[in-house]
């Protein structure tokens, strides 16, 4: 087994010499040191991504809650705005019923004034009709300056009274 000129010896000789020669240039430290540098790094990575998750959920956390916010805010104002277009619409209502009722009242105000403004056209007419029959009448049956005279008092005196 142990024969110098073996080459499998020389192999094992050489890979311990080279085993040596790394543990005598402190490789293994050295490798060691790196993997743990790599390690403590992947460790922050993964320390940074659950700060950032928790951040990003925190994150979510508020938007939903801003978002619950806004809804209830804009419900609050649909609301509102219902509230205040019933008022508006009752108030229009109100409003167009007193317009009515108004509109109403100076249209049966304007039929009396006509009503009252034709019974005195009727009136004249009749009073003029009167004083005309009268005037025929009192000139067929009453002659002269004495006739006139009186015709014309009479009418005087109607017109008078009638006024």
């Amino acid at each position: 087994m142990f024969n110098p000129v073996n080459p499998e010896f020389w192999v094992m000789f050489a890979f311990f010499c080279f085993l040596g020669l790394l543990v005598y240039l402190g490789v293994p430290g050295q490798l060691t040191r790196a993997l743990d540098a790599r390690a403590d790094m992947i460790r922050k990575e993964l320390d940074e991504a659950r700060r950032l998750r928790d951040e990003a959920q925190q994150l979510l956390a508020d938007y939903q809650k801003k978002a619950r916010e806004a809804e209830a805010e804009a419900k609050a104002i649909v609301d509102q705005a219902r509230i205040e277009a019933e008022a508006l619409a009752t108030a229009n209502r109100r409003s167009l019923a007193e317009s009515l009722e108004r509109r109403t009242r100076q249209a049966e105000e304007k039929i009396a004034r006509a009503e009252a403004q034709a019974i005195g056209e009727v009136r004249a007419a009749a009073v003029d009709s009167a004083v005309a029959a009268a005037e025929r009448v009192l000139k067929g049956k009453v002659t002269g300056a004495t006739g006139a005279s009186l015709i014309d008092q009479g009418i005087r005196d109607l017109k008078g009274k009638l006024n």
